[in-house]
């Protein structure tokens, strides 16, 4: 069930409110929960939660208001830097750090649920393994993910570098290093554009060039190469396929 919207009689009342005790009952956070569940209450409600008290003149509902008006998003909090969260008001060191381990245990648990048996036959399930990683990233991280005979997840995906793409960060040594030690038939590499823009550089399309051609002498097939960006905008679920773009002849 989706939030439920605050009247402006709602809103201004938090507004006024300087501790979570001043204001009406059914707008303090542990309330709101109790009466709708976790899944019924505002972003602003559950941060509150985890954030647990304000301090004086700034209740603790409004510096998760101002988190989120600061940020926009979770994901945009979960980016941003620690002096960024100690800015605001009423947040400290102890209150930014319980903030970035539970934005990073929701990160994994989404990552707990694949298993090695998962089988991955299509982009959009490359992109599924790798969206949560890739969306707080704030640099290109290049993965590969290996793959059996029955193109069933051998291991996680492996992270074989971070920075900008090139050459000297992806070597075939390094790609085809895991591949080989987990004895797989087949790789699909995967990299992230943190401007949320999918579209291959010709850089990208060089070098997964070389990797196919590599793949070939060694007998280990590369499928494909996913570029995610962001899923908000751009193409389809914001990535894409270089397979499916015809920008490369995959083996």
């Amino acid at each position: 069930m989706a939030p439920l919207p605050l009247s402006d009689d709602a809103v201004s009342e938090r507004k006024v409110s300087y501790t979570v005790r001043e204001m009406p009952e059914r707008l303090r956070p542990r309330e709101e929960v109790e009466r709708l569940g976790v899944k019924g209450v505002s972003d602003a409600a559950l941060l509150a939660i985890i954030l647990r008290g304000g301090v004086a003149g700034q209740s603790v509902i409004r510096i998760a208001e101002e988190l989120l008006l600061k940020h926009k998003t979770l994901t945009g909090i979960a980016n941003a830097p620690t002096e960024e969260l100690l800015s605001i008001r009423g947040i400290g060191k102890v209150k930014a750090q319980v903030l970035a381990a539970t934005l990073e245990l929701a990160k994994r648990l989404s990552e707990e649920g694949v298993s090695r048996k998962t089988a991955v036959r299509t982009p959009e399930d490359v992109a599924g393994l790798l969206r949560e990683k890739a969306r707080t990233l704030s640099k290109e991280v290049f993965w590969v993910v290996l793959l059996d005979t029955k193109n069933r997840l051998k291991a996680p995906p492996v992270e074989v570098s971070q920075g900008l793409l090139d050459a000297s960060l992806v070597h075939p040594r390094e790609v085809f290093k895991q591949a080989i030690l987990a004895t797989s038939a087949a790789v699909i590499l995967a990299h992230n554009h943190p401007s949320g823009d999918p579209t291959p550089s010709a850089e990208d399309i060089r070098i997964t060039r070389q990797l196919n051609e590599a793949g070939k002498i060694i007998d280990i097939k590369v499928l494909d190469h996913i570029i995610l960006g962001n899923p908000d905008a751009h193409q389809r679920g914001g990535f894409l396929s270089m397979r499916e773009a015809g920008l490369v002849e995959f083996g």
